[in-house]
C-alpha cells in the first residue's frame, strides 16, 4: 500500500474516527467551532456540579416506612383500630385492614436525632450522614409501573434509565470502563429484569452493563480457551477492518456504530475488569467493614465494594438491587408476615450499606459522590386483607413513603417532608419522582428541563413534562 492510500483509509475509516474522538475529548485537538477554547472531558455539565458520581442501592418490593424511617406513634396507640379518614376512593371500606403498629422499635439517633428504626441498626449509627424525603410519593401502586417510574421516571418500558441518562448527559470518565453498571441481586433479577438499566432510544453506549457479585463478574467477558496476545490482537485488526468497510458501504449508522463501539468497550474491559474488581487488593478490616467475613451479608457487601473500586476509577452510575423478582425470589414485598420478610432482607445489606458510607467517607469520596437509597412504593399503615390475628403485613402505599440520599453537598441529619400522623399519605411538601430526579440531576450539574434527546417527534427528558429541584436540601 501506498502512504498517500494508507493515510486516505486511516483518516475516513472507523480507526481514524475513533483517534479523533478521543483527541477531542481529551482536548489534544479541537473542533472547528471551539475556536482556542479548550474542550472538558465529555459532554460539559450545566451548572458547577456538586456530584461527580453516585451509587444507587433500590430495595425491590417496597421498604415499609412505618416500619424504617417514618415512625408513627399513633400506630401503636390506636393498634386494632380502623384508620379513621381513609380515601374510599382508593380504597374501598372492606379493603381497609386494622391499624397495625410497627414491628421494629424506634430510637432518636445521633446528634442530628433522626427517628430510625432497629430494621437497620448500622446505617442508624450513620443517621447523621444521611439526608431524608419523608414525603416520597409516586403514581402507582403496582411494582412494575412503579419501578419503572422510580429508574425512569415513566410507568411502562421504553424509557431510558436515569444511569443512561446520567452517561448521556455527562459522557465518560474512563474509556477502559462502562459509565453505567449495574449489580442485580444474587438471588435473582428484579420485575421486568434488564429493562430497568436500558438506554431505550438513547444511544446503545449507555445501557447498564451487568456486573455479578458471585462467580463471573461479567458473563462471558473471556474467550472459553486462553488465546495469545499476538493472535488476540489480529482477530481484533481484522474486526475492525471488516467493520470499518461494512460500515463505510452502509454509510454510516448510529446503530451499527453503536454496535462496533460496544464490541471495542467489551474487548478493553477484558484487561480492565478484573484489576478494578480485584478484592483481594483490599485489606481485611476493609473486608470486615463490609461484612465480607459473614455469610448473610457477603453478596451484597461485594457489591458496595466493587461499587466503591469502580467509582474511583471513573464510572459515573452504579446501581445496586436489593431483592429479585416478585413472588419468584425474595424481595421487600411483605403482604403476609413483614417481620419475616424485612428482618433477614434487611440484615442482607444493612451491614455493607453503612460500610460503604464510612469507607467513602473516610477516602473523601462522599464530599462528591451521591449515594441514594430508594424503593418504588412504602408500605399502609394497615393490612388491606386481615390475615389473622398475628404476622400480619403491609399492603402497597404510593401516597407516601420514605427514601434519603447521602454526600454531595447535602444537608447532614436533615429531613424534609413529612406523611400524615398514621403514614398513609404525604401532607407536608409531597415529592414526585420527576421532583426526584430533577433533584439529583441538578446536583450532577445538569438542568433537568435541558438534558434532552429528540425520539418519534419529542424531545424526551428524564423528567417527562415536570419536576422541580428540591433546594432546600443543599447544604
Amino acid at each position: 500500500m501506498h502512504r498517500r492510500d494508507f493515510l486516505n483509509d486511516f483518516s475516513t475509516g472507523l480507526a481514524g474516527i475513533a483517534l479523533t474522538s478521543l483527541l477531542l475529548r481529551d482536548g489534544a485537538v479541537f473542533a472547528a467551532d471551539a475556536a482556542a477554547e479548550p474542550r472538558e472531558r465529555g459532554p460539559r455539565p450545566h451548572h458547577p456540579p456538586r456530584a461527580k458520581r453516585v451509587v444507587q442501592i433500590f430495595l425491590s418490593g417496597g421498604l415499609s416506612h412505618v416500619d424504617s424511617f417514618d415512625h408513627k406513634p399513633l400506630l401503636d396507640k390506636h393498634s386494632g383500630q380502623r384508620m379513621p379518614a381513609v380515601d374510599l376512593d382508593v380504597f374501598t371500606p372492606e379493603k381497609v385492614g386494622r391499624l397495625t403498629p410497627s414491628y421494629f422499635s424506634f430510637r432518636r439517633r445521633g446528634e442530628s436525632g433522626q427517628s430510625i428504626s432497629d430494621l437497620f441498626p448500622h446505617i442508624a449509627r450513620q443517621a447523621d450522614m444521611l439526608t431524608f424525603i419523608r414525603s416520597m410519593t409516586t403514581s402507582s401502586g403496582d411494582h412494575a409501573p412503579a419501578t419503572y417510574q422510580a429508574n425512569s421516571g415513566f410507568r411502562s418500558a421504553g424509557f431510558p434509565a436515569m444511569g443512561s441518562w446520567l452517561s448521556y448527559g455527562l459522557g465518560s470518565a474512563n474509556d477502559d470502563l462502562p459509565t453505567f453498571v449495574v449489580f442485580p441481586d444474587t438471588r435473582g433479577y428484579p420485575s421486568s429484569g434488564a429493562s430497568n438499566w436500558s438506554s431505550a432510544f438513547l444511544p446503545a453506549e449507555h445501557q447498564g452493563v451487568m456486573f455479578h457479585a458471585e462467580g463471573e463478574v461479567v458473563r462471558n467477558l473471556h474467550s472459553p480457551e486462553p488465546l495469545a496476545d499476538g493472535t488476540r490482537a489480529a482477530r481484533l485488526r481484522l474486526l475492525e477492518s471488516i467493520n470499518s468497510r461494512d460500515l463505510e458501504r452502509r454509510g454510516g449508522g448510529d446503530a451499527f456504530a453503536d454496535r462496533i463501539a460496544s464490541y471495542q468497550m467489551a474487548a478493553r474491559m477484558q484487561r480492565s475488569i478484573p484489576e478494578a474488581v480485584d478484592l483481594a487488593r483490599e485489606t481485611q478490616s476493609t473486608h470486615r467493614l463490609y461484612g465480607l467475613d459473614r455469610d448473610v451479608t457477603r453478596p451484597f457487601g461485594r457489591s458496595c465494594l466493587m461499587a466503591r473500586r469502580l467509582i474511583e476509577r471513573g464510572v459515573r452510575f452504579v446501581q445496586l438491587w436489593s431483592g429479585g423478582n416478585i413472588g419468584q425470589c425474595a424481595s421487600w414485598d411483605a403482604h403476609e408476615y413483614l417481620l419475616t420478610n424485612h428482618a433477614p432482607q434487611a440484615e442482607r445489606i444493612d451491614l455493607p450499606v453503612a460500610g460503604l458510607l464510612v469507607d467513602l467517607d473516610r477516602r473523601g469520596l462522599l464530599d462528591d459522590t451521591l449515594v441514594v437509597f430508594n424503593t418504588e412504593f412504602g408500605r399502609l399503615p394497615f393490612a388491606q386483607v386481615e390475615r389473622g390475628d398475628h404476622g400480619l403485613g403491609r399492603d402497597h402505599n404510593q401516597h407516601g413513603f420514605s427514601v434519603w440520599l447521602a454526600g454531595a453537598g447535602l444537608k447532614r441529619g436533615f429531613s424534609y417532608g413529612e406523611t400524615d400522623e398514621w403514614g398513609f399519605a404525604a401532607t407536608v411538601d409531597p415529592v414526585t419522582p420527576p421532583d426526584f430526579h430533577g433533584t439529583i440531576l441538578h446536583l450532577l450539574g445538569i438542568d433537568h428541563e435541558r438534558l434532552t434527546y429528540y425520539h418519534s417527534g419529542i424531545q424526551r427528558r428524564l423528567t417527562d413534562v415536570s419536576g422541580s429541584v428540591i433546594e432546600e436540601l443543599f447544604a
